[in-house]
């Protein structure tokens, strides 16, 4: 399955329009800006929160990119949200790197690596995006506390594989088509322009379902 692409759309504006007063962001619209999904619920629901959950891939770019920006993200969120991460497992080289999420997790080094892993495998290439090993991830996670072995034993246990097999379902159901991707309490799927988009619309349909809560 592969990443979306990121457009940026240009506009030509005539040199009088500079002194025009700026305005607002349209309201976000169905259809263009996310999709309703029939039935959807969260991925992790949790009494009193919002859930805003993102499909991702280590192996994406463009979840690469997207990291800094959503992190800056989460940290002005209010308590009654929350932010859930859902790794991509499309098959293929997504799958080691999903299992190598829910390990991290599991041995509690999730904190420290997550946005190093991003590094490890776009900037700096200490892990290759194909054909890595179970073995090569283990070590990279060694760095930052966790033992091989018993980091390798928790991307192959059975525990990992209920929880791919959870991740892999959500994606369907939410009709995932591409990485990163925003769900909202499982009820709407993002369609932003460009990062920035993305959010603004999150934020928009955050604040409505909060209003439906109260």
């Amino acid at each position: 399955m592969k990443s979306p692409l990121l457009l940026v759309l240009l506009a030509l504006v005539p040199l009088f329009a500079s002194a025009a007063p700026s305005t607002a962001p349209a309201t976000p619209v169905e259809g263009t800006d996310y999709v309703v999904i029939a039935g959807g619920k969260p991925y992790a629901a949790l009494a009193g929160k919002v859930e805003v959950a993102e499909v991702f891939g280590y192996t994406c770019i463009h979840c690469a990119h997207f990291q800094p920006v959503l992190s800056a993200w989460q940290k002005k969120q209010p308590s009654w949200v929350r932010f859930t991460p859902v790794p991509a497992a499309f098959g293929g080289y997504w799958t080691p790197y999903a299992r190598a999420y829910y390990a991290a997790a599991k041995l509690r080094v999730l904190a420290k690596s997550h946005d190093a892993m991003f590094k490890a495998v776009h900037e700096t290439g200490t892990l290759p995006i194909q054909n890595v090993s179970n073995q090569e991830i283990a070590a990279f996670y060694a760095g930052y506390g966790a033992d091989p072995k018993a980091f390798v034993a928790a991307m192959d246990s059975p525990a990992t594989d209920l929880l791919i097999d959870r991740a892999r379902d959500f994606a369907t159901v939410t009709g995932v088509e591409g990485t990163p991707t925003l769900i909202v309490n499982g009820k709407y799927r993002v369609l932003g322009r460009s990062f920035d988009d993305s959010l603004r619309i999150t934020d928009f349909l955050v604040a409505r379902e909060r209003a439906a809560r109260k």
